[in-house]
């Protein structure tokens, strides 16, 4: 008997079954030598769009240690920024002359994220116990009391100066001569692409790390977690433990964003760098993009941090520069509309897309119900 053969796809079926990542990291790799300097971008400006995504690489890091905690295990977390301010002045203390260890920056990148974990299971040990909006409680007061212990600590962390100059890192010298053909000057201070490119190869390793996990025994007990702890207690699923490590992965990764931050800015900022705020956006990039999604975090970020990194002052600079806004009316100043255009797209994610952007299957499946899914199927 003759089986059916299946219909052949379409070429655009195919296609849009083919993995997207290797053309977007193909570009992020190409961009920093195809368009160097970048003079021809913005020119009403003095935005560098390379080292501005040097900072979205940081954040993306930041954000997607959130992400494991409240995306994939259901912990309201509103205190991560206090733990990338530490892994920031971890970094200051062991590296900044001011010191006498001078470990330089594979060292203090090692001991910033192990000191945020570290933190980070301090902090989860006692309170994870608690559920729904007490945890968020401790982890919004612990956040206000390490940015006043950094404030009041003056010497320790100088105050509200910060620890500064940090060194850059040490180039190593079988790399020299590869970037010199690619014309990469082997100075941090004056080529941004050195930054750029181990800002990039970190936040990749942090994507492979988690994307493994995902698929490990541990990245199922943290849904499972999150999808009903009774359940996954009575499977035998110890939930302290498994949230515990989620909550010092988390911390973790937030104390590796903020080493390569206080390495990329010289200097660990003042304490208010870390304050709420901080967490609030990371928060919403999660949310924009979709819980549990690490292409939705990536793309939130992306959209969050561009915007108010590039978009924005772009626009500023454009205004002055066609002079609309010759005396400075900040009603005329984008700036100081940005915050409302976050709230208002945060609104209207809610109200039509309360997944996210690109959402993981679980979530996108326990706030759609099977036959809304199967309209929307039916009509792409």
């Amino acid at each position: 008997m003759n089986k059916r053969q299946p219909a052949p796809r379409s070429l655009t079926a195919q296609l849009d079954r083919l993995p997207q990542w290797p053309l977007y990291l193909g570009i992020l790799l190409l961009y920093p030598l195809l368009v160097y300097p970048e003079k021809v971008l913005f020119q009403w400006t003095e935005i560098s769009v390379g080292m501005q995504l040097t900072y979205i690489f940081i954040y993306a890091i930041l954000a997607l240690g959130l992400n494991v905690v409240v995306g994939y295990t259901g912990i309201l977390h509103l205190g991560i920024a206090a733990f990338f301010g530490i892994g920031a002045y971890i970094t200051g203390i062991l590296t900044v002359p001011a010191y006498p260890f001078g470990i330089g920056f594979v060292g203090s990148l090692i001991c910033a994220s192990l000191g945020a974990a570290l933190a980070g299971l301090l902090l989860g040990a006692p309170t994870l116990r608690l559920r729904g909006d007490y945890v968020a409680i401790v982890t919004l007061g612990f956040g206000e009391v390490t940015r006043f212990s950094l404030r009041n600590l003056e010497e320790i962390t100088a105050g509200m100066r910060g620890l500064n100059p940090i060194p850059p890192p040490t180039l190593p010298a079988f790399l020299a001569t590869p970037l010199s053909w690619l014309g990469i000057q082997n100075d941090w201070a004056l080529d941004y692409r050195l930054f750029y490119y181990l800002a990039l190869g970190l936040l990749l390793v942090v994507i492979l790390l988690l994307r493994n996990l995902e698929r490990s025994r541990l990245g199922r007990a943290w849904v499972a977690i999150r999808e009903d702890e009774l359940a996954a207690t009575c499977m035998g699923i110890n939930a302290a433990r498994v949230k515990l490590s989620a909550f010092a992965l988390g911390c973790g990764l937030a104390g590796m964003a903020g080493c390569l931050y206080a390495t990329a800015l010289t200097s660990t900022a003042g304490p208010d760098a870390f304050d709420f705020s901080r967490s609030v956006i990371m928060l919403c990039c999660v949310i924009l993009g979709g819980l549990g999604s690490l292409r939705g975090t990536l793309l939130g970020v992306l959209l969050l941090i561009g915007f108010d990194n590039v978009a924005a002052p772009a626009l500023d600079g454009f205004l002055q520069r066609a002079n609309i806004n010759p005396d400075d009316n900040p009603w005329l100043t984008f700036s100081n509309w940005k915050l409302m255009c976050f709230g208002l797209a945060l609104i209207l994610m809610m109200r039509f897309r309360p997944e996210g952007l690109l959402p993981s299957r679980q979530v996108e499946a326990e706030l759609h119900s099977e036959a809304q899914l199967h309209r929307e199927g039916a009509s792409i």
